[in-house]
């Protein structure tokens, strides 16, 4: 019997990209996956198709910045299956703009998406996980470690989320959480991502391109999800990918104006 044949996943996000590639992945190694996302019928579709493949999804739709969704996905998904061994909070989006441009409100926005619906599902869950010494995923970004230029709010918001991760691990691993924080670069999409035009109106031709320009190759969603199911299974800490960008968080905590010079070159 596989590792995860009998438990339980929701992915939030999970109606198209990494989250529905992580919630394929799961469900093909035996899990029992819902996914949730605000468009029902997108979210209905990809169910669909994912359990056309003998596995078995199941859509709830639902937005994370709104607590009584969070609170019905929860109980759904308890009443369907009776349990949750595994929550990947990856719902959120990334923004463009220069920081000083970026507005207060647009902060706040964009953080209540990014952070604070994943705190407030994370809080909805918990006893489930830590119940049955479950696993947390939370999708950050290499902008939540090292800061970009012109990605707006968004780096502000990801770093959040790997503080939230780190402090989590920290209070609730010695009582069986284990909390995954996943630090990709640029993810390929079958559609490319639209920005605000007076956003980005003045930014360099590169802010306009997948992060920010930075100069990585694109991860495919498919092996980023294998790869980050395979660290639930060895219970890591943290997926840094591509893995190099590891020397540049050093190097940026260690000497700051050598890390921006490194981070200026890449993108």
């Amino acid at each position: 019997m596989g590792y995860w044949q009998g438990k339980v996943a929701i992915v939030t996000g999970g109606s198209s990209g990494l989250g529905r590639a992580i919630a394929a992945t799961l469900a093909e190694r035996g899990a029992k996956v819902v996914i949730a996302a605000r468009g029902a019928e997108k979210l209905q579709a990809t169910a669909a198709e994912l359990s056309a493949q003998g596995r078995e999804v199941v859509a709830i739709a639902a937005d994370v910045t709104r607590q009584a969704d969070v609170e019905r996905l929860v109980a759904e998904t308890i009443a369907r299956f009776g349990q949750i061994d595994c929550l990947v909070n990856n719902a959120g989006r990334s923004a463009r703009g220069a920081a000083i441009d970026t507005t207060a409100e647009e902060f706040a926005e964009l953080m209540e998406l990014n952070l604070i619906g994943l705190v407030r599902l994370t809080r909805a869950a918990m006893p489930q996980l830590l119940a049955n010494r479950g696993h947390l995923v939370n999708i950050g970004s290499l902008a939540g470690k090292t800061a970009a230029r012109y990605m707006g709010a968004y780096s502000a918001t990801k770093y959040a989320v790997s503080a939230y991760s780190q402090q989590l691990r920290m209070e609730l691993g010695p009582q069986g959480l284990h909390v995954l924080l996943v630090s990709p670069g640029p993810i390929a999409r079958d559609e490319p991502r639209s920005y605000d035009a007076a956003k980005t109106a003045d930014l360099p031709e590169s802010a306009r391109k997948p992060g920010a320009g930075v100069k990585v190759n694109l991860i495919r969603p498919e092996k980023l999800a294998e790869r980050i199911v395979d660290c639930c299974e060895r219970r890591r800490s943290e997926l840094v990918v591509p893995g190099k960008a590891r020397l540049v968080f050093a190097i940026s905590q260690l000497w700051p104006d050598l890390g921006d010079w490194i981070i200026r070159k890449m993108s």
